[in-house]
């Protein structure tokens, strides 16, 4: 096992977050191949009740759930049941169906068909064309115009339209919730069992599903947002409890202790424990440029400021199977090459091979990546990189 590294620093940024208000709690994490060398918590799982969060709290990891997913794409790949450059609609036929939003006459949406075929490999590197209303003003006023449901709503989700040409940009959007249906249509169970069996019965990640059972319901935070006087306010349970399908996109609930043994086994080079989730080269796939000459967008409009602030993640960055992944060293943190992404409830995980690090951070709150929880993030790893 690691030695512990001195977190007193660690604490005091996570202590002073929920202090100032930027997060109503935090828990954070980190590991290195060997084992945890730090883990700490400030605030209660609920603003104004009891209690301290921990590392075994429940959280819901909403997009930290794609990675989990983008796994278990990878071992179909590997047993040789999936092509990635098969069209999506080879595994799923409805998805033939959906066009390009081209504008609006009035608000009538004008659709066309696309002009190249959505592959896997596309869902698995956000270039299909598929979005999120959130960052997308015209994907958000045509699920209003034509009452179309968002990927929180209900199955009707999966009718929302392309943006764009397969292939042409990056776009981030509900491209795994589709690869989720591929995994399913591929394996004919449900992706809650292809989880289970695959990846989090393996490495011992008990605490890692889509729907809590009541203990660990009651041992979960709530999801907060600004009241009227701006301080935090509960907003209760945001996710479906009877959903419609096994959302691979956002539909986790999982625990700082869980999801670190599944970080760990990527930094690993995909075993833990002497458990073998995937291959080394299909880790060291996931780590590599996969959109080639595009970039990930150094800027992020946000189409709905409720739910998500605009996302700077700056220039130099693509993206791998299911990570963002950073071109050059962040000062004073993550080397070049690190693989990360995060959660809408603001969660967020990096694993770095070159330093040999991997670490995450949670609270359960929107809007997304405000300024208050995106400092957070930065000055969580700046004290983390400090200490080791």
């Amino acid at each position: 096992m690691s030695k512990p590294i001195d977190s007193s620093a660690i604490d005091k940024v996570l202590q002073a977050a929920v202090d100032d208000g930027a997060v109503p709690h935090v828990a954070a994490i980190a590991a290195d191949r060997d084992g945890i060398v730090y883990e700490g918590g400030a605030g209660a799982p609920t603003v104004g009740q009891g209690g301290t969060v921990t590392t075994g709290t429940q959280f819901r990891i909403m997009s930290m759930t794609k990675m989990v997913a983008t796994v278990a794409a990878l071992q179909l790949r590997e047993s040789g049941r999936v092509d990635f450059d098969t069209p999506v609609a080879e595994f799923c036929p409805e998805f033939a169906d959906l066009q390009v939003l081209d504008g609006f006459d009035g608000d009538t949406p004008r659709l066309r068909a696309p002009r190249t075929q959505a592959t896997v490999r596309h869902l698995l590197t956000h270039t299909s064309g598929l979005g999120y209303w959130f960052f997308d003003a015209d994907l958000a006023r045509y699920e209003q115009v034509t009452g179309t449901p968002n990927v929180l709503g209900g199955a009707g989700a999966f009718k929302a339209p392309l943006l764009h040409d397969p292939g042409a940009r990056f776009t981030y959007g509900i491209n795994t919730d589709w690869l989720g249906k591929v995994i399913e249509a591929v394996t004919g169970q449900g992706l809650d069992v292809v989880v289970k069996e695959k990846i989090t019965g393996p490495l011992a990640m008990a605490d890692t599903m889509f729907l809590l059972d009541a203990a660990r319901t009651e041992n979960a935070v709530t999801v907060h947002v600004p009241g009227e006087d701006g301080s935090w306010a509960s907003a209760g349970e945001l996710l479906p409890q009877e959903p419609d399908w096994w959302a691979g996109g956002h539909g986790l609930y999982s625990t700082p202790r869980d999801y670190i043994r599944f970080e760990q086994a990527l930094l690993r080079g995909g075993e833990l424990d002497g458990e073998r989730i995937l291959e080394r080269t299909s880790v060291e796939d996931a780590f590599t440029n996969q959109i080639g000459a595009l970039n990930f967008p150094p800027e992020i409009p946000t189409a709905d400021p409720a739910t998500t602030a605009s996302f700077n993640a700056g220039p130099g960055w693509k993206w791998g199977y299911g990570l963002l992944l950073n071109t050059v060293d962040v000062p004073g943190g993550r080397r070049a090459g690190s693989g990360a992404w995060a959660g809408l409830f603001n969660t967020h995980f990096w694993i770095d091979p070159t330093t040999g690090i991997c670490a995450s951070i949670y609270t359960n709150s929107l809007p997304f990546v405000t300024p208050g929880a995106f400092a957070l993030y930065g000055e969580f790893e700046q004290a983390l990189y400090a200490s080791l």
